[in-house]
């Protein structure tokens, strides 16, 4: 781990979407959510995307809807992974790829060095890892491939851009029973170190292949205290079929599947709370109505990197906003250590906010349930912006015409 960031703590999350063929038909969450049932924003999707409610005792977040993910765990980079992948050390990044992305421009997570550290597991393994482990004790979905298929794997050798279709959607193909997944389940969350025990007696490796680079956001400064602060990676993962879920019952305690449309339908119905960077990524997926059309642009886009973003809070009169890099609000320079900056005030009105400015690039609300994202610049790094409020209302729309 980088433990010479003072101020925030690395994690990793996956936006885990997974295909209808075989969803499960028992929805375990009922509260408030007979009314989502608008079968124009599912018919238009031919996949869901998994997201868990926090407990409400929870310190960060409490009741928010969210991607699985958690906190990066000493166990995350051990050298004892080295004996589980053997088969892909010499491979850049085992395999996962090596980003176009120049390396001054690529995100401190992606590119401290994790050796001068003293772990020998790059961090682009080592996070993958983490959002495997961590979406396994949260949701009990194991991404994982047994060692007898690993001569199937597919890797990324260079940085030059793959000239063969993309790899097919990723299918959950172990031959464990449900009782043996519990019990290791158990132990990992009693402890993260039990993750590679575990992979080690199951013959499996964590699937970090199936899983692509998407984003990297930090928890806006001023917000939630110093303890607070989180820099994570965000990847997305693409399932041929929705898995057999279930969440922990501690720090989670409901999960959900549902179309991106749905869950931002939920959102404006005040039936759920999502984040902002849930809400932005969502918006982004609403681009892609096909699971396979997301996959593909998802494996196409990983290598080519992706921006650091740190969210500066601003609050003014008659709403609020997260500014992010590229708005013609966003200051020139930005103090990622955490020490210094916070919630920026303004008098000017949201009217007055998008008149003055030039390029936008923010998420503006003015209550938690009413955001939306203003932006008129181009993404970086072959990336898309969120559609957005009406855009998705139409998108619906014109499915139900259909």
């Amino acid at each position: 781990m980088n433990t010479a960031l003072k101020h925030w703590r690395e994690a990793a999350t996956v936006i885990l979407a997974a295909g209808l063929r075989r969803a499960q038909s028992a929805d375990p969450l009922r509260t408030g959510l007979e009314k989502v049932s608008d079968q124009a924003h599912r018919s238009v999707f031919d996949y869901q995307v998994l997201l868990l409610k926090r407990s409400g005792r929870s310190g960060f977040m409490p009741n928010a809807y969210v991607f699985p993910g958690g906190l990066a765990d000493a166990s995350d980079f051990s050298s004892e992974w080295q004996e589980v992948f053997q088969s892909f050390t010499k491979a850049p990044n085992y395999g996962v790829g090596v980003v176009r992305q120049p390396a001054e421009a690529r995100p401190p997570i992606f590119a401290t060095n994790r050796a001068r550290l003293g772990s020998p597991i790059p961090g682009d393994v080592a996070f993958r890892i983490c959002a495997v482990r961590e979406t396994f004790e949260e949701s009990g979905v194991l991404l994982a491939v047994p060692k007898h298929e690993e001569s199937g794997i597919r890797v990324r050798t260079d940085d030059a851009r793959d000239g063969d279709p993309e790899p097919t959607l990723t299918t959950l193909s172990g031959p464990w029973d449900r009782d043996v997944l519990s019990k290791w389940r158990s132990l990992v969350i009693g402890d993260s170190a039990n993750f590679i025990k575990m992979c080690k007696e199951l013959q499996c490796l964590p699937n970090i292949w199936a899983l692509h680079e998407w984003g990297n956001w930090l928890t806006p400064v001023g917000l939630y205290g110093k303890q607070r602060r989180y820099d994570t990676a965000f990847y997305i993962c693409c399932l041929r079929d929705t898995p057999h879920t279930l969440h922990d019952e501690k720090e989670i305690v409901h999960f959900k599947w549902s179309s991106p449309s749905e869950v931002l339908h939920s959102y404006k119905s005040k039936d759920i709370w999502i984040a902002p960077p849930q809400y932005y990524d969502l918006g982004r997926m609403c681009r892609f109505p096909s699971l396979r059309d997301l996959h593909r642009f998802a494996w196409q886009r990983s290598l080519e990197g992706c921006e650091q973003w740190l969210p500066i809070h601003m609050v003014a009169p008659d709403c609020f906003a997260s500014i992010l890099p590229g708005d013609a609000l966003y200051p020139e320079k930005v103090d990622s250590t955490g020490e210094s900056g916070g919630v920026v005030k303004t008098e000017r009105s949201l009217e007055e906010l998008q008149r003055d400015s030039v390029n936008l690039h923010r998420i503006v609300g003015r209550d938690p349930y009413s955001i939306t994202v203003q932006m008129n610049i181009t993404p970086k790094y072959s990336h898309l912006s969120p559609l957005s409020g009406t855009d998705v209302d139409k998108l619906s729309k014109n499915s139900s015409k259909l």
